[in-house]
């Protein structure tokens, strides 16, 4: 399967242009057609790839003229008011501005921040919730230089908005960085924002224990939890499209927020939203033999929300698909013996393990290449669980035994601005600053040293 998911975005080494090619519009939000087998097992494999499809339709997907130049006004999308330690102290302020533009058959207005800027006035804007918005120089009805800077929405605020999107019955559960807005059992909700707020703090004082400071959120973490896998269904097909069908649970990049449902009843539990009136008996329910991946879909969608907003990815720039999904898996073995649930950092993942023990006889000689070139061997659905499987290999690999030359890896990709993509070459060529010039005898090493993992 050739199609592609993410389109081709402009080369770093080109003028920037923007594309206007007719081949990107069938990456539009409407009309998709990617086939992904609905499997539990390739669920949480696809989540994050189809909200870059969001992402990414941002300007590629739009006709342009053909001279139209993308100028970056900020250097981060994930916290355009803050610089990040590898920004350049000479990156041009943020513009806030007051913006009227045309959306769903209507108008809406708002501040922002211009993250990205074309030529022909169509711009990325970041609102107050913490969702990036394309507008085309024809969406634009007004626009105007704010008096003040932006102002993130308090929790309150965002549960407010969200409540007047949804139908009825639905509540708010709020922690300390998340709001958890569900229509399911109240102590589901308790559980999800107490597992959710014991990864938070496992993240930072991992990173912390690797010398990275991450910064606090700006906005809200917002995850939406519907009651049954019905009702997420509903939701999730307007936004993504049938794909999520395949899908137990995303983050959506252009939104900002994490899409999930009741997991207890999924098949296999012995539980449901209807039956357990406890966190020990949800807890139960996810220690039984087969619940793992279900509970690790949770962890792994919420460590991406968690890399996107707290300054250590950048939403939007070019991040290698097999980094960003090797470092979610690294956290999202779920910790079955935690009275709350959560993850186990760094903790050898057995399942991905024994998907890459499957693909070594078959693996060819490149593999290591491919998966750092491009991207492709983890949007085919062909392909995927050999190449995720390896992502998750390489970075426990290179976590366990180069975790210096990792975080100067990651340093360099912090430094990335978003809606800017990297050859082939310049990606090898990034890799190997950081890992050596030798990547046959890397591969090697690596090989031997995931041969001895039991």
């Amino acid at each position: 399967m050739d199609q592609r998911l993410k389109p081709d975005i402009p080369r770093r080494r080109s003028t920037n242009r923007v594309a206007s090619r007719s081949r990107h519009r069938k990456c539009s939000i409407a009309s998709r057609n990617v086939t992904v087998a609905p499997s539990q097992k390739q669920s949480r494999r696809f989540s994050l790839l189809f909200t870059i499809v969001l992402a990414c339709t941002l300007f590629a997907c739009a006709p342009k003229p053909a001279n139209a130049q993308i100028k970056p006004i900020s250097s981060s999308a994930s916290s355009p008011a803050k610089a990040s330690s590898t920004t350049s102290s000479t990156a041009p302020a943020v513009q806030t501005v007051n913006v009227e533009f045309k959306h769903k058959g209507g108008q809406t207005t708002s501040i922002g921040e211009v993250i990205i800027e074309a030529e022909d006035g169509g711009i990325l804007l970041l609102t107050p919730d913490g969702q990036l918005w394309t507008l085309q120089p024809e969406d634009i009805l007004a626009r105007s230089p704010a008096d003040k800077p932006m102002q993130a929405l308090t929790s309150e605020e965002i549960y407010a908005k969200i409540k007047l999107q949804a139908t009825d019955g639905f509540k708010v559960h709020k922690t300390s960085h998340f709001v958890i807005i569900y229509n399911t059992n109240d102590i589901y909700a308790q559980w999800v924002g107490e597992m959710y707020e014991g990864l938070f703090r496992k993240f930072h004082n991992f990173w912390k224990s690797k010398k990275i400071e991450l910064e606090e959120p700006r906005f809200p973490l917002v995850a939406i939890v519907f009651n049954t896998k019905e009702a997420y269904l509903a939701y999730a097909e307007r936004e993504i499209g049938e794909t999520a069908t395949a899908l137990i649970g995303y983050y959506n990049m252009q939104t900002n927020r994490m899409i999930s449902f009741d997991m207890t009843g999924v098949a296999g539990l012995a539980v449901n939203s209807g039956r357990y009136s406890s966190m020990q008996m949800i807890n139960q329910a996810f220690s039984q033999p087969g619940a793992e991946r279900t509970l690790a879909t949770n962890v792994h969608e919420a460590v991406h929300q968690l890399s996107f907003n707290t300054g250590l990815q950048v939403r939007l720039a070019d991040n290698p698909l097999w980094f960003s999904e090797g470092m979610a898996m690294f956290f999202e073995t779920p910790d079955t013996n935690s009275a709350r649930g959560g993850a186990t950092i760094g903790k050898i993942n057995y399942h991905n393990l024994r998907l890459f023990a499957n693909y070594l006889p078959k693996r060819p000689a490149d593999s290591l290449t491919t998966l750092i070139t491009d991207d492709s061997r983890l949007q085919n659905a062909k392909t995927a669980n050999d190449a995720y499987s390896e992502s998750w290999a390489l970075t426990y690999y290179l976590l366990k035994t180069k975790s210096k030359q990792y975080v100067a890896y990651l340093e360099s990709l912090r430094a990335l601005p978003p809606l800017v993509s990297s050859t082939p070459r310049e990606r090898v060529a990034l890799f190997k600053r950081h890992f050596g010039d030798d990547l046959p005898k890397l591969d090697a090493d690596f090989i031997t040293f995931i041969r001895k993992l039991r």
